[in-house]
């Protein structure tokens, strides 16, 4: 038996020792501190940075990357997740530590149905996830309200304020967190069903109403219907080059039977599941996969999507496999604790969300590269910023702030966080002025991916897909 001294429950700090670490923080990093964007290094070339990026990208794709960067500023800061990681390394940060979505820009944030069926709205991106200061997220998230705002061209005084308004509700979320139980925290979720009912502003009501409408419309029905068709009595996934490649046709350059090979990879996938979702994964079948290519930052990066069939014809389950490499913040923070990158993107995803994909799940493929798995279109939604007026996009700031705020209280010291936060507007205001210079340096390297372009040292290539689907 073991020493009784060897199990005593580990002792934690009280709240008001959590409180005083949290204020203590502010004499080594003010709030106004915040604001500061460190001039950039001589050494610091974005069009170098976004090459580098490239660097083991499937090369027919990296065109199309840059094209879709090129569509704006607001695109370029989508698909510059890794400038922005090395500008912010070169800052002073707090200890105060969370897990970090890692990219948590505004469109990184949705809708999507939780295994119990309800339509949640919560990140729903962690391709860049690893633990480290909360401050570099909610950074993160209040630039990508101003460069939206000028993408919309919305007024200073407007952008200003929507920064301001997403700012405010992090730290006043983080009140809120810092007050509720360490499971009324791991529990709260926006279901928006429920959530909807209680919004006063009509113009704002029908806004998620319409959004819900289009997530639910986003099921695997929709994808087998959208992505597939029957060929000679068999399922097959269309081919759409260069945005869908059926593997079959790339057999030359898989070296090996691209059925035989999803067989291993899925097999692999599958024993990183729940017992439960084992049982049920039993009962499909190999029909088809296909390279797809999704979003701006994603794009060249190995994405594919895997069709699976049950007892027949109309038990179809699309599933979505994404390479997983190293975050974009490893550089600065140290390797993950995951050996695996599929695992660590899994793990940061179930932490960060309150409910996650039954399906998620991670695998190794040829060549060692590292993937995660999850399902295809289960009811997601992302904002339609096009469609939004300035009094929307700010609302829709605020609902992205508190659960930024609730999925850092899930992983980090939320008591802490919020004394250092503050009751002022100081954190607010250091937030709406960092915000203002990154979306100028922004614009600035916006400008310089372009000029490569105009002069040939990268080339660029639009496409008609939509990039807010995936």
């Amino acid at each position: 038996m073991a020493n009784v001294d060897d199990t005593k429950w580990p002792e934690h700090p009280t709240r008001a020792e959590r409180r005083e670490r949290g204020k203590a923080v502010r004499s080594t990093l003010p709030l106004k501190q915040l604001a500061e964007l460190v001039p950039a290094p001589a050494e610091r070339d974005a069009v170098a940075l976004t090459i580098a990026a490239d660097a083991d990208r499937l090369p027919w794709l990296v065109p199309i990357r840059h094209g879709r960067m090129l569509r704006s500023a607001f695109t370029f800061y989508r698909g510059s997740a890794g400038l922005m990681a090395y500008d912010l390394a070169q800052s002073v940060h707090s200890d105060l530590t969370v897990q970090m979505c890692g990219d948590a820009h505004l469109l990184n944030f949705g809708l999507y149905g939780s295994p119990e069926r309800s339509l949640v709205f919560d990140l729903n991106d962690f391709d860049e996830t690893l633990p480290g200061p909360f401050c570099w997220d909610i950074k993160r998230l209040v630039t990508s309200m101003v460069v939206a705002a000028r993408d919309r061209g919305f007024k200073p005084k407007q952008q200003r304020e929507i920064a301001r308004l997403t700012a405010e509700r992090y730290r006043t979320a983080m009140a809120e967190f810092a007050a509720m139980t360490a499971l009324e925290t791991w529990h709260s979720q926006l279901e928006v069903d429920a959530a909807v009912k209680d919004v006063a502003d009509t113009d704002w009501r029908r806004f998620i109403e319409r959004a819900a409408d289009r997530a639910r419309g986003k099921d695997h029905l929709q994808a087998v219907s959208r992505f597939t068709e029957v060929v000679d009595g068999r399922r097959r996934i269309v081919a759409d080059p260069p945005l869908i490649v059926p593997l079959s046709d790339l057999r030359d350059l898989v070296g090996e039977d691209p059925e035989a090979l999803a067989r291993h990879v899925f097999l692999d996938y599958v024993a990183s599941v729940r017992d439960d979702v084992r049982v049920l994964l039993d009962r499909y079948t190999y029909v088809d996969s296909a390279i797809k290519v999704v979003g701006v930052g994603s794009v060249g990066t190995r994405c594919v999507i895997v069709l699976l069939q049950g007892a027949d014809e109309n038990d179809l389950l699309f599933l979505q496999v994404k390479e997983a490499g190293a975050s974009v913040f490893e550089p600065y923070l140290g390797a993950s604790a995951y050996a695996h990158h599929g695992q660590r993107v899994v793990a940061g995803q179930r932490l960060m969300q309150s409910a996650s994909d039954a399906f998620l799940g991670w695998a190794t493929g040829p060549y060692k590269r590292e993937y995660y798995w999850r399902q295809l279109r289960d009811w997601k939604g992302s904002a339609d910023v096009e469609q939004m007026n300035e009094k929307l996009l700010g609302l829709y700031g605020i609902v992205c702030a508190r659960t930024l705020a609730k999925a850092h209280a899930r992983s980090g010291d939320c008591v802490a966080i919020s004394a250092y936060l503050g009751s002022s507007d100081r954190f607010d205001a250091a937030m709406v002025a960092f915000a203002e210079a990154y979306a100028d340096r922004n614009e600035q390297d916006y400008d310089a991916l372009k000029a490569a372009v105009a002069d040939g040292r990268i080339e660029a290539r639009d496409d008609a897909d939509d990039i807010v689907k995936s």
